[in-house]
């Protein structure tokens, strides 16, 4: 029986020790998780250089013109005016391109719009060269 455990005991050290070292070559390998990027800062621009794409995402016709008239108002720039990918918002979205958060707040400080967020099922094309997007919810 002692035998048995003396050989176990150096199988295991002769196994081990190799797979050991290759666990640790491999890990080393590995990617290191890193922080996301932070959003680049840009200097905030005034409203009336803040151009906005009004899409209708609630499938009430004439909601985004409605709505453009508000942007209007306020001092922005309407872009484009038109329906959404999908017509299925529940609540009205301000969506912003990379470093526009702090137009996308004061926009949607403007309008009483609750939810602020980077583009979320758009793409950048689809805010046909604005800075920001409201998308009309229901």
């Amino acid at each position: 029986m002692l035998e048995l455990l003396g050989l176990v005991v150096v199988g295991v050290a002769l196994v081990a020790k190799p797979m050991a070292h290759h666990a640790i070559t491999e890990a080393a390998k590995a990617p290191v998780a890193t922080k996301p990027k932070p959003e680049p800062m840009l200097p905030l621009l005034p409203r009336r250089l803040v151009s906005v794409t009004i899409l209708n995402g609630n499938g009430v016709s004439g909601a985004a013109a409605s709505e453009a008239s508000r942007v209007r108002a306020r001092g922005y720039i309407v872009g484009q005016v038109g329906n959404a990918p999908r017509g299925s918002y529940g609540h009205s979205v301000v969506m912003y391109r990379a470093g526009r958060v702090r137009e996308a707040r004061r926009l949607a400080r403007d309008l009483g719009v609750a939810i602020v967020s980077p583009l979320d099922g758009l793409r950048k094309g689809d805010l046909h060269g604005a800075k920001l997007a409201l998308v009309v919810g229901g």
